[in-house]
């Protein structure tokens, strides 16, 4: 049972990731009560919360059911679901976390809501010192190479704001970084004339949704000749660690793109020397 002088919504739903994540992280994982079909952190969530969305859509009937006193969505794309929510007399909260700032900023407002300010300053504190352990490590790099990242095939979209921000801090050079601060899909939009030009030196992609298909990437007509195909870095970085703007991002997601630039700087430290 439940804590009857704890402050803040009690039943909330997630209708992405990220709230979900973040809440548990909190230590109060027993106020969801319903989830995202594509959540996979933490496990428990998964394995023990009921699923009343997809992405863009979800079953309003369901979370209605669940008599919720917060739902908690993300971005744009969930305008409509939200708006059907809200019809339904529900309280709804989206967010539109774009850059890491932002995402720091959400992680902070959830956790004042759920009376768990401290906590939220605590884990956003971790958050920071691990990342600047990454830019520690990124500094002695002895050569950063070019980084391309590919979040839709069709149309080519290019990397939202806190991936570019987390390629950076992980030690590389974003092919597109004054694009990924588009908020709009449509503002990062890419063709393969643009990556050839860009001269990638590695290519990560995470497909949001759908598993990244490395053969079709690299058989495109555009991208003969391109660098990272050639030298086979061409990496898929699953989307659930890094295109969930919270904590997986923050802690997986950028560790394995640390761990991919670093390989790739350290075969290649001679032609840093002779440079």
């Amino acid at each position: 049972m439940q804590p009857t002088d704890r402050r803040g919504p009690r039943r909330i739903v997630c209708l992405t990731e990220e709230p979900t994540e973040i809440l548990y992280a909190l230590g109060e994982g027993d106020r969801v009560v319903g989830i995202s079909a594509y959540t996979e952190r933490p496990a428990e969530a998964r394995r023990d919360k009921p699923v009343v969305s997809a992405f863009v859509n979800g079953h309003v009937e369901k979370i209605a059911a669940l008599s919720p006193d917060l739902v908690i969505g993300f971005s744009d794309i969930q305008a409509d679901l939200a708006s059907r929510l809200i019809a339904r007399g529900l309280q709804v909260l989206v967010f539109n976390q774009r850059s890491l700032a932002e995402i720091f900023g959400v992680i902070e407002t959830i956790a004042l809501l759920v009376d768990r300010a401290d906590a939220g300053a605590a884990l956003v504190a971790d958050y920071r010192s691990r990342l600047d352990a990454h830019r520690r490590a990124a500094a002695m790099l002895p050569r950063r190479p070019r980084v391309y990242f590919e979040e839709w095939d069709e149309p080519t979209i290019t990397a939202i704001r806190w991936v570019s921000e987390l390629v950076e801090i992980a030690g590389g050079e974003p092919c597109f970084a004054e694009r990924s601060r588009g908020a709009m899909a449509r503002e990062r939009f890419v063709d393969d004339a643009e990556v050839m030009a860009a001269d990638p030196d590695i290519v990560l992609a995470s497909w949001c949704g759908k598993p990244f298909d490395a053969a079709a990437f690299a058989a495109r007509p555009g991208l003969r000749g391109l660098r990272a195909i050639a030298e086979g870095e061409v990496h898929e970085v699953p989307s659930v660690e890094i295109l969930q703007p919270g904590p997986a991002a923050l802690t997986d997601g950028v560790d394995r793109i640390a761990a991919l630039v670093h390989a790739w700087s350290s075969r290649h430290c001679g032609d840093a020397a002779q440079a």
